[in-house]
C-alpha cells in the first residue's frame, strides 16, 4: 500500500490512485481531470475546505492546519 505524496491518504485499491494508475504516487483527490497532480495552491485550497467541512474550523485556522499537514509531505518538501 502506498500513501499519497501530496495529501497523505492511504491508497489501498486501484480506484484510489490518480487515473486508477498504480504507478502514480498521488491519489484521485490530488489529481486534475487530465491526471496530472494539482499544484500546492490547488491542494492547499481543497485541503482547507475539507478541514473546514470535517472539523468545523474557521477559514484561517483551517488554512494553517492544512499548511502544516502539506508541508510534511514529500510532494511539497522544499
Amino acid at each position: 500500500m502506498k500513501t499519497c505524496i501530496a495529501c497523505g491518504m492511504p491508497m489501498r485499491t486501484q480506484s484510489d490512485y490518480a487515473m486508477e494508475d498504480e504507478s502514480k504516487d498521488y491519489c484521485i483527490y490530488c489529481a486534475k481531470p487530465d491526471g496530472t497532480m494539482q499544484s500546492y495552491e490547488e491542494k492547499l485550497e481543497s485541503m482547507t475546505g475539507y478541514i473546514i467541512k470535517t472539523q468545523g474550523l474557521d477559514g484561517s485556522a483551517a488554512n494553517n492546519v492544512a499548511k502544516e499537514m502539506l508541508d510534511k509531505l514529500p510532494a511539497w518538501k522544499k
